[in-house]
């Protein structure tokens, strides 16, 4: 069985409604931000704390919406699955990237989608976003 990595993230929107995607350093692939919760962190919590240490916006947990819970292969890291929960953030924001964030990306969903995507934004949270 491969590794499995628990993380959270967060669908974060601008004025325009362009879904944000960040690329952490030493990778190709985007991605919501968030990563790995730290030892008696809340998805949420985690979530919260990611959001801000990647790109700057600060809310608290408990303002942000489940989207929902996926498995999905890791972008970044061969033969592993990652568990992710999966926040909206209320509003819209601005965003700079921050910490291991190398770039971040404002995507238009109604535009068609670069190839540069990680699985689960494509496979999962693109199409839950769309049918709400």
């Amino acid at each position: 069985m491969n590794p499995l990595i628990v993380v959270s993230a967060v669908c974060v929107f601008d004025a325009a409604g362009r879904l944000l995607t960040v690329r952490k350093k030493g990778t190709d692939k985007f991605m919501h931000p968030g990563g790995k919760p730290e030892a008696g962190e809340s998805p949420a919590q985690a979530a919260a704390r990611e959001l801000a240490e990647e790109v700057g916006i600060v809310l608290a947990p408990e303002e942000l919406e489940l989207l929902g819970v996926w498995c999905a292969d890791a972008a970044n890291e061969a033969a592993t699955q990652i568990q992710a929960t999966v926040f909206t953030a209320p509003g819209t924001w601005s965003a700079r990237p921050r910490a291991e964030i190398a770039e971040i990306r404002w995507l238009d969903l109604a535009a068609d989608l670069p190839d540069d995507l990680a699985p689960l934004l494509t496979d999962h949270v693109l199409p839950a976003l769309s049918a709400k």
